[in-house]
């Protein structure tokens, strides 16, 4: 069985479940998500999470496969843990943010004005999402600066740039 387990789907940020880990190439662990994080999340061209398997700390993109969507975990991690294939594992895991509901309103809108900058901001990973809004954010007492650098930041997203030049 490569996965098993039923979610809880209270909470729209984080999801709890048990799961099985497969075997998958090179050593990797393989667990089945019981969600559809499209449904969950919002539809995306990928879903970058964190979160926790059995305790321990974890990080990886939820992929699709032909068992429905999974997570693929690195050989280090199951040597680290000592878990290996077959193991049931605890499993809690959230979208990495900022995200777009997590914004600031004046960054929200004009995100949302630019549907290029939305897609691209959405599949950013959110190490490059935050270095943008910490941009923006250092502007807090100048209102004409901050417009100013959220226009900037919509352009250089809208063009498909992960991070501005300085």
């Amino acid at each position: 069985m490569v996965g098993r387990g039923h979610a809880t789907m209270s909470a729209m940020e984080a999801q709890s479940f048990r799961s099985q880990v497969a075997a998958g190439r090179g050593g990797r662990g393989i667990v089945t998500l019981p969600f559809d994080p499209d449904q969950v999340w919002g539809a995306r061209s990928e879903h970058r999470v964190g979160g926790t398997l059995n305790g321990s700390l974890v990080r990886g993109t939820l992929t699709r496969g032909e068992h429905g969507w999974m997570l693929i975990v690195t050989p280090m991690w199951m040597r680290d843990t000592g878990v290996a294939p077959g193991t049931d594992v605890d499993v809690e895991l959230s979208l990495e943010g900022p995200h777009r509901a997590d914004l600031a309103e004046d960054i929200r809108t004009a995100l949302e004005a630019n549907p290029a900058a939305t897609a691209f901001f959405d599949q950013l990973a959110h190490f490059y999402r935050k270095g943008y809004l910490r941009w923006i954010d250092a502007t807090r007492g100048r209102p004409e600066v901050r417009a100013a650098r959220i226009a900037e930041v919509v352009d250089l997203l809208a063009a498909g740039i992960k991070q501005r030049r300085a």
